[in-house]
Order: C-alpha cells, then structure tokens, then sequence
C-alpha cells in the first residue's frame, strides 16, 4: 500500500521536532494590511494553518503594519474576514506588528549599545549609492564610527520628532561588502511623521519590514516562519536579528514557491487603478481572484483548499490555470448543491391542447446526485418560458430540440411536440407553440417511444424575475498570450470587453427567498450564487461561479 509523501515543509517540521530543536509547532499569517488579498495569499493561510492542526499546533493572525503610509483599516477588517471565512482559525490570537512598537525599538537600542546599529544621515539614494551592487563593493557609511553614546541620542531624537522624514535612518552595523545585498548595513529604521491606524501620532519612527518581522516571530514564539522565495536571501539577516538579540529557541524561516494563476490580475496597484476607473465593480468584483471577490462569486472555502493541496508545496514557481480552480468548484458543488430550472434568455411557450385554467404541481428531483437533497413540487400550466436557443424554425444537423413537427421532454413533465411559432413584424420568433402528451407525464410515454432531446422550462405565472451577470476572464486572453503580458507598455490591463454580460431571467419559485451566497446549480447552464452585495429579496442577483462545462484534466497520480 503506498503512503503519502511529505512535502519539504513537513520533512523539515519532521526533523525539528525529531531532534528536538523545538517541541511544537506554531505558525502564523502574517499580511501587511496594504490592500485585499488574492488566490495567492489563500496558499499561505491554508499551508500555515494546515501546518498548525497537523501537528497539534498554533496558529496566529498578525498584521505587518509597520508602513502606515500604506495601510488602512478597511483592508485589516478584509483581511480578517477572507482568513476567517477560509475557515483558518487563530482562536484569540489576533495580533499587530505595531502591538510592539515599544519592543522593537527597545531591540534597536540593544543592537546600538552592542555596537551592531548605528544612525546614518545619508539619504536614501545615497545609501543606494554607498551599498554598492553585485559588481562594486559598498562603501563605508561616514556615520558608521559614531560612538554608542552618540547613537544612542540621536536614535532617541529620531524618535521624539527632532528629525523631518528622511533625514536619519538607523542601520544594521553587519558587513558593507556582504555578497547578499541584504546584508549590507540595511536600514532598519527611518523616520514617518504618519498617522497610524492602529497606534494614532504616539510614533514618528517605524521599523523596517526585514527587522520587524523577526522580532514579531521572537515574541509570539513562532517555530516556523512559512514564507515565499523572495525572501530567500532575506533569510541571513532574519536570522542575523534574532540571534543578534539573543532570543531563545529563535524561528526558522522556511520558504516556498508562490502559487500563480495564469492570465489574471493581482497585484494591488493595478487592481486599485481598476477600482478607481470604474473599471470593477470595487476589490470584490466577482472577475478578480481577490479571495473577497471569489467569495462575492459564489466559491467556497472548501473548492480553494482542493486546489491549494492540488498546487502543493515545493520550492519551484508553476503556473496554474483558472480552469484547474474551476474544476475543484465543480466538484464541490455537484452534490451540494440544489438543481433548479432558470431560463436565462426567455421566450414564451404555449401548450395548445393543455387547459387553460390548470396549474399542476410535478415532482422534481433537487439533485440526481445526492438523494438526502429530495424533491420538490414545481407548478406547471400552459403557459411556460424555455431557452431562446431551444427553439429553431430550421434547425441545424444533430439539433434535437424543439423545431416544427419535433418532439422533445419537458424536464420532469410531459412530452410536447412542436407545431410552429408566432413572429413580431420583423420576423423575430415571439412565441413557440405546442402540443403535449397526457399520457407522458413525468418525462416518460407509457409506449416506450424515445426522444432525443429534454429542455428545461418555467411557469409563466409563477416565475420569479432575476438579473443574472455571467463571467468570462476579465483579461483579453488572446492579447495577453500574443504580448506575453496582462499589462501594456502603460501599465494598464489588457480588458475584455465581453467579461461581463448581463441578462434578465425567470426561475421557477423554488428560488424564492435565496440569500446572499446561496449556491444553486442552473439545469443546463452552470452554477451561480447569489449576490451578497446588489441582491433584493424582491429583486434576486445571481453570479454565475462557473459553467458545467469543463476544459482541464484531472492529472493522473504517481503509483
């Protein structure tokens, strides 16, 4: 019986605790609250927690606020509902970078009394300048000889607001020659007269990302800090702090492959140009994969953790499609989810020989594929509405749906046979006219005579009216694979124009009362939710999540 192989993560947690560098495991997520979060970011809330419950672990949620020229509220309170709403629990855990401010300057004034940080006056082009490159070796900083007491001082002025931006930084004493450009005396803090919206005026210094972070891992007593593979050559100085400032059982950094998707759109600056040309309809614009905008769509928790372990952990970039995300919403819905009858682009049907003041109720079944789902009564008359493209008065070779003289199935109803249809004055079909089978009913003729095609349908009194916005990428796919980009020489994004079609449907009434983010399946069209933002009780939204129809191939798994 073969056994599941461990990724390089887990090998290495294995190890740890095998050798008893540490007794358990406590991850955490740790976003800078700078926008929304995407597809991406849902790999790492998942692989962390993932990581916390395998092992019997911790896992906390702390925010990188340590730039407030950046950061906003409203993508804190964001963030905390994508992370809860993938189900990634950090119990009372709820932590700020700036929670330890006072800390980390403590940690700095450590550093300057042990001689390993100093205060600079060069600006930040000129310590670009003096750090050199891969070809020229730094140069010694001119304030590098200054006397602890001296730094001392000035880091203190820094911090009581005697300095305008940019005018003092503080920097790591490490090596101005160090082959990894991190390494070269970095700035680990500057001055920022900035408002911060969780610690107000009470600082005019902040910390450097690359100094903070160590830090936090260090007091929250963080083993394993999951990262991506950008801050792999981050990783000498992250250790460099943490053992600089002497903390016990110091955290391991451990880097992974982000995970991307192919021919979308994710980085914060071009989506915020998006949102502020009207192109989306805001950060959660169903066409993005911000995790708020899947969610907004109809996804579920459950369909981005199947595709996240079907990415997987490793330490090679790869490129996923969206139809593989597509696939793992599929899956999650067919037996969940409840299968109704919507006509989305309408056109009346009229059944000749049925009477004109019936209205029967007809058993259908919910879902063919979960029998706990049930039935339901759906109304039936004489009057009903079917698909536009059900209906053709010449039809095509193989069309096998409604066409003068063909009969087809009603969905769970009765046979009907067509006899023509009625036109506008310009020639436009207004509606299809028939004749049904009494004998038939349930979709099925006492004779055993076949048909070859079934149409879904509604009740015409009784259908519920709905705006219904179907999806397609929001990249110009064809521009972006001739360009080899989703972004012109100007930064914009290369748009289709077709992303968004909206249309005006009738469903039948098992519909009535859907709430925001209820999920259905469409017989016949694919799956939709419904709109948590726009939706009315009186006046129903529905996203469609995806179509039934699918272009990806499960791959096949190794022996």
């Amino acid at each position: 019986m073969a056994t599941e192989s461990k990724n390089f993560i887990e090998q290495i947690i294995d190890k740890d605790l095998a050798e008893g560098v540490y007794d358990t495991v406590h991850t955490r997520f740790p976003p800078e609250p700078n926008g929304y979060l995407h597809i991406g970011h849902a790999k790492s809330i998942l692989v962390n927690y993932g990581l916390s419950q395998e092992y019997g672990g911790k896992f906390n949620m702390r925010f990188d606020d340590t730039n407030p020229t950046k950061e906003d509220i409203e993508f804190v309170e964001s963030i905390k509902a994508d992370v809860q709403w993938l189900g990634a629990d950090y119990e009372d855990r709820l932590f700020f970078a700036s929670d330890y401010f006072g800390q980390m300057y403590e940690a700095a004034v450590k550093l300057i009394k042990k001689g390993k940080a100093y205060v600079s006056d060069l600006t930040a082009d000129e310590i670009k300048e003096y750090r050199g490159d891969f070809e020229h070796p730094g140069k010694k900083d001119p304030a590098s000889d200054r006397s602890i007491e001296e730094n001392l001082a000035l880091f203190e002025d820094m911090k009581n607001g005697k300095f305008a931006d940019g005018e003092k930084v503080l920097r790591a004493r490490i090596d101005i020659n160090s082959p990894n450009m991190n390494m070269r005396d970095p700035v680990i803090y500057r001055v920022a007269h900035m408002t911060h919206h969780n610690t107000g005026d009470a600082w005019c210094i902040y910390p450097m990302y690359d100094f903070a972070h160590p830090i936090e891992d260090a007091i929250e007593g963080i083993t394993h800090s999951i990262c991506t593979l950008e801050f792999e050559d981050h990783r000498p100085l992250y250790d460099w702090v943490v053992r600089e400032l002497e903390y016990p059982n110091p955290p391991r950094q451990i880097e992974q492959a982000k995970m991307y998707l192919k021919n979308v759109v994710t980085g914060k600056r071009y989506i915020k140009k998006l949102v502020l040309d009207g192109k989306v309809d805001g950060w959660d614009d169903p066409r993005l994969v911000s995790i708020a905008a899947l969610r907004r769509r109809g996804f579920t928790p459950e369909s981005i953790k199947m595709f996240v372990e079907m990415c997987g952990v490793s330490k090679a970039h790869s490129i996923a499609d969206y139809a593989a995300l597509e696939y793992c919403i599929r899956e999650d819905l067919k037996p969940k989810a409840p299968r109704y009858m919507a006509v989305l682009d309408p056109i009346k049907l009229v059944i000749d020989n049925y009477p004109e003041d019936l209205t029967e109720e007809l058993d259908a079944v919910n879902n063919p594929e979960n029998e706990e789902l049930g039935t339901r009564k759906v109304p039936f008359s004489k009057y009903l509405y079917i698909e536009r493209d059900d209906f053709m008065e010449e039809p095509v070779k193989k069309y096998f749906r409604l066409f003068p003289g063909n009969e087809v199935r009603l969905m769970s109803a009765y046979f009907v046979t067509c006899t023509g249809c009625v036109k506008d004055e310009n020639g436009n079909v207004t509606e299809v006219h028939c004749t049904y089978d009494p004998a038939s009913k349930g979709g099925n003729s006492p004779d055993g005579r076949k048909v070859k095609g079934t149409i879904h349908w509604v009740e015409a009194k009784s259908a519920v009216p709905a705006q219904i916005r179907l999806y397609e990428n929001l990249i110009d796919e064809e521009k972006a694979e001739e360009t080899g980009s989703v972004y012109d020489e100007d930064g914009n994004v290369y748009l289709n124009p077709n992303s968004l079609t909206v249309m005006n449907a009738f469903l039948e009434p098992a519909f009535k009362g859907a709430k925001a983010y209820d999920r259905f399946q469409f017989v016949r069209q694919g799956f939709f939710s419904v709109d948590p933002k726009d939706s009315k009780e009186d006046a129903l939204v529905f996203n469609r999540i995806v179509s039934l129809k699918s272009s990806f191939v499960l791959p096949k798994k190794e022996d």
